[in-house]
């Protein structure tokens, strides 16, 4: 899918090109290409003399070649984005190519992005652009603007995680906690857990490429302080994930110690049992062996005798066992 972005008093419009002969219509400042073909990339390559590297979209490329500049002025950069999808939360790479210095080619002040999947954060930028006039000026101003967008996003999504664990907590400290719901806290943990990481994860990703943007001189001062910004408030984010982190562990640690207590409680019974049972087991033993004959011939009322004192001998450490607490 090829998306073209052209600025309009002070807004972003949208216009999806389905031939070479439209993308020549427009004057965009943002070429957004999702999961191109290979006849969309062409178009590109034949209006605007951009080619597209095949390893653009690679999970596996070098983190030293994530973000550098050609000796034709393009800046390379690839990023990855967040997607908090409950179901499978997933980063997915996106490669920006920005030609500032090259005058002769008309992906001069365009931004070109490329990506595999929709990604949350475009759709927020672009919801954005569309009911604030002047939140966009040039290219260069989309890719600040998507990088902050990028950090709110991470924010939000550790906000639901607050969220989410305030009731897991509500769960584990508020009520007795049974084996099955210590199995259900701790696979609500985990996938917290794992999203936690996945935005400490992004959050670096995306100091590294402000960081970039910043030391490539190609902000203005504006935009300059826009970009310390946005590196401000991913430090902010750092502090929180941490917190996070700690939280998870200490529910993490209380679950299993809940799941500790409910086993201790099994093993408590059959000690009770054991221990219980032992004097029966001894009277029985020393009955049986003391009779010459047959004990129903020798001795009448021995068995009536004989299970009396095994269920007293039962009874005592039970009431022992129960006054002592050790039965609760």
């Amino acid at each position: 899918m090829l998306n073209i972005f052209t600025l309009a008093n002070g807004r972003l419009f949208q216009e999806e090109i389905e031939s070479l002969e439209e993308l020549s219509k427009f004057q965009p400042i943002w070429v957004d290409l999702e999961s191109p073909t290979l006849e969309e990339k062409r178009w590109v390559k034949q209006y605007y003399g951009l080619s597209i590297p095949e390893d653009a979209m690679d999970e596996d490329i070098e983190e030293s070649a994530r973000f550098y500049k050609e000796d034709n002025g393009e800046l390379h950069i690839r990023s990855d984005f967040l997607i908090a999808d409950d179901a499978e939360p997933r980063t997915v790479r996106v490669a920006f190519i920005l030609n500032l210095d090259n005058p002769d080619l008309k992906s001069k002040g365009v931004l070109f992005s490329i990506h595999d999947e929709d990604v949350p954060v475009f759709r927020l930028l672009r919801m954005r652009a569309r009911r604030a006039p002047g939140l966009i000026e040039d290219a260069k101003e989309v890719l600040l603007k998507l990088f902050d967008a990028d950090a709110e996003y991470s924010a939000d999504t550790l906000e639901g995680i607050y969220d989410e664990l305030e009731k897991v907590s509500n769960k584990v400290l508020s009520a007795d906690v049974t084996d099955a719901m210590a199995g259900e806290v701790l696979g609500s943990i985990a996938r917290h857990e794992d999203m936690n990481g996945r935005i400490r994860r992004n959050v670096m990703d995306t100091r590294r490429a402000v960081s970039f943007m910043m030391r490539s001189k190609m902000l203005n001062g504006e935009q300059f302080e826009e970009a310390r910004q946005i590196l401000r408030d991913i430090d902010s984010l750092d502090s929180h994930t941490a917190f996070l982190f700690d939280k998870i562990n200490f529910l993490m640690d209380a679950t299993v110690g809940f799941i500790n207590i409910n086993q201790n409680k099994i093993i408590k019974i059959f000690s009770v049992a054991s221990v219980a049972l032992l004097p029966p087991t001894l009277i029985a033993s020393l009955y049986g062996m003391n009779f010459k004959y047959m004990p129903e011939l020798d001795w009448t009322l021995g068995y009536p005798y004989a299970l009396a004192l095994m269920v007293a001998s039962a009874l005592v450490p039970m009431w022992y066992f129960r006054r002592r607490g050790w039965l609760k």
